[in-house]
């Protein structure tokens, strides 16, 4: 599989894993079962409430540290356990914990940043699995500005690793065009 990144860093796009009609069902099952909550975040000593929405699970006592707020991960549901299962054999990695965000529209979005909190095992694999509405995903160098895009579509499974975070920033460009949900998993191995 070929790296999309040219270098500092690893990025691989492992394509379509769930067929369209088995990842809207799923992302049916999780409107329905995940304890979804509007995220808060600390901006300047300031704390703001996101229209999007997030959940964390993973192994017991694997909470997750950012913007000023602790999530308490909720114990994996049947079904993510079956996702990350999947997920751990096309990238080769393991995973103790899974952040969901659910993007309404494409008015919510994620702007800069790199997932390179303490609490996250440094250069572990973190795999990124999209159901729903396609949306563009972007990456860039954070010494050379050098930009690279992907649309990511329903049941698509993409995965960062090694020094990619050290590096690069990623973000999920905000889309007036796009009018339908988006849910985003984002499987991390945690301290």
């Amino acid at each position: 599989m070929k790296n999309l990144l040219p270098f500092d860093g690893e990025l691989y796009d492992h394509g379509i894993i769930y067929e369209q009609d088995e990842a809207y069902k799923i992302m049916e099952q999780m409107l329905e079962s995940i304890a979804w909550k509007h995220d808060q975040v600390k901006l300047f000593g300031r704390v703001y409430q996101t229209s999007r929405m997030v959940a964390w699970y993973g192994d017991v006592g694997k909470n997750y540290q950012y913007s000023g707020s602790t999530k308490t991960a909720h114990l994996w549901t049947p079904l993510l356990l079956e996702i990350k299962s999947r997920v751990e054999n096309l990238c080769r990695a393991n995973y103790n914990a899974c952040l969901l965000n659910l993007y309404h529209d494409g008015n919510e979005g994620m702007g800069w940043h790199a997932d390179n909190e303490k609490s996250i095992v440094t250069h572990s694999s973190i795999a990124s699995l999209s159901l729903g509405s396609t949306r563009r995903f972007d990456v860039k160098h954070l010494q050379t500005g050098e930009k690279i895009s992907l649309d990511l579509k329903n049941g698509q499974l993409i995965n960062m690793q090694g020094c990619t975070q050290d590096y690069w920033k990623h973000a999920l460009a905000k889309s007036k065009k796009v009018k339908n949900l988006r849910i985003n998993l984002t499987f991390r191995l945690m301290k």
